[in-house]
């Protein structure tokens, strides 16, 4: 990641959650279905049964408040690269275990985790950072989830997005969208546990 990228997410951290709630930015957008959506993909994350957590990129930790045992000391675990994302997080879940580090060097022995959830990171990785990050998902936990955004109609593949923040400042940003079996083809497995019009969630075990 750039520096202007983590500049970037850093600004971003006092807002990310609007993306979630339509709220902000994100209140005019039309996007029918949504918290419908929304409510579907956290029960999915709510009904794993996993003991161990560890959630890549974990931002304010919004999603992550959804994982079984989150609340609980010991249960869950979140990195992300920005301290912005991680201040907001520890006030969110302040039971959880959270972490500053690279998401393509984690500092866990391996197979510490039993679940790896990676929540719209693997849909900013180029093709090089994607195998880098598969390993080291591989090499901390059992198992590994993907929660990113589905491709639908109108919406390329693969796009450089210029993303407006609040404050009026502009940031671009690679990202990818992906049919459950693209994302699986890429994984090398996988089992669908969502596929709807914004979100889709496979789960793999090791390769």
């Amino acid at each position: 990641m750039t520096e202007t990228e983590r500049a970037y997410y850093d600004r971003r951290a006092a807002e990310y959650d609007d993306f979630y709630r339509g709220t902000g930015l994100y209140a005019q957008r039309p996007r029918p279905g949504w918290e419908e959506e929304l409510a579907a993909l956290r029960a999915v994350l709510s009904a794993l049964r996993f003991r161990a957590f560890l959630d890549v990129a974990c931002g304010t930790g919004f999603l992550t408040e959804s994982l079984p045992g989150s609340a609980a000391p010991g249960s869950v675990t979140g990195v992300d690269q920005s301290a912005a994302m991680l201040e907001v997080a520890r006030r969110r879940l302040p039971r959880a275990n959270f972490v500053r580090c690279d998401a393509l060097q984690i500092p866990f022995r391996s197979m510490q985790f039993d679940c790896l959830v990676a929540g719209h990171f693997y849909g900013h990785l180029d093709e090089v950072t994607r195998g880098i990050f598969l390993a080291e998902a591989r090499r901390v936990a059992k198992s590994m989830l993907i929660v990113d955004a589905a491709q639908r109609d109108g919406v390329p593949p693969e796009e450089y997005q210029e993303r407006v923040l609040n404050d009026g400042s502009r940031h671009v940003v690679y990202k990818r969208y992906f049919t459950p079996e693209r994302l699986i083809a890429e994984i090398g497995s996988g089992r669908v546990l969502h596929a709807g019009r914004w979100f889709i969630a496979v789960l793999a075990s090791p390769v």
